[in-house]
């Protein structure tokens, strides 16, 4: 059982079953040029915060040797989660432009005034990768599961073709297991990566 941590932001009530840092193994399955790639591969994945109110979100994955079980740094990828809501005197910015006011979801009560019409509350995530490419996320979290679809894609002139995505977390008896659906390289959505993962580090800050 997760326990929710003293003094957490309101905010992140919402997503604490995340916060900790997670490894585990899983399989990259995509086909390129015709033919099924399948690799398998070591992933650490830490959601953690300072005291504000969104989670810092970090992955690195690790190639795995199918024969001798080795491991060689394959990429990672990082970002941020919150809730999604409207911004207001209350947050910071534009860039470092402090608030002036008190913040407005500070306590339980104004935290549940967010939750939608599916019984969980709205999110955004924002994600980049070392390949050239940036990722905003819009979704929902309801208890133990999140899903993610991409409302944006930005990337950079030599990144490789890469249009959409979805994303899928769930919480299954004490376990993190997700599974990436991709859209890239000329073809349709489809099944990219997926992963299980157990807690190797406690939920704190």
């Amino acid at each position: 059982m997760i326990e929710i941590p003293v003094g957490l932001q309101p905010e992140l009530v919402p997503m604490y079953w995340l916060i900790g840092t997670w490894e585990g193994t899983g399989m990259v399955e995509y086909a390129v040029d015709g033919e099924m790639r399948k690799h398998p591969f070591r992933q650490r994945v830490t959601f953690r915060h300072d005291d504000l109110p969104f989670l810092e979100y970090q992955s690195n994955v690790w190639l795995l040797d199918e024969e001798t079980d080795e491991a060689s740094p394959l990429t990672s990828e990082t970002g941020f989660w919150r809730l999604s809501r409207p911004r207001d005197a209350g947050d910071v910015g534009p860039g470092f432009l402090p608030p002036t006011e008190p913040p407005t979801f500070n306590n339980a009560d104004a935290v549940e005034t967010l939750r939608n019409d599916q019984d969980g509350f709205d999110l955004e995530v924002s994600l980049v990768h070392p390949t050239g490419v940036a990722e905003h996320y819009y979704g929902v979290i309801r208890g133990p599961r999140v899903d993610l679809a991409t409302d944006g894609i930005l990337s950079s002139k030599n990144a490789e073709d890469y249009r959409a995505a979805t994303r899928m977390y769930g919480l299954v008896n004490g376990k993190m297991f997700w599974l990436w659906n991709i859209k890239a390289l000329g073809q349709e959505l489809a099944t990219h990566a997926s992963a299980e993962l157990a807690r190797v580090e406690p939920a704190a800050s």
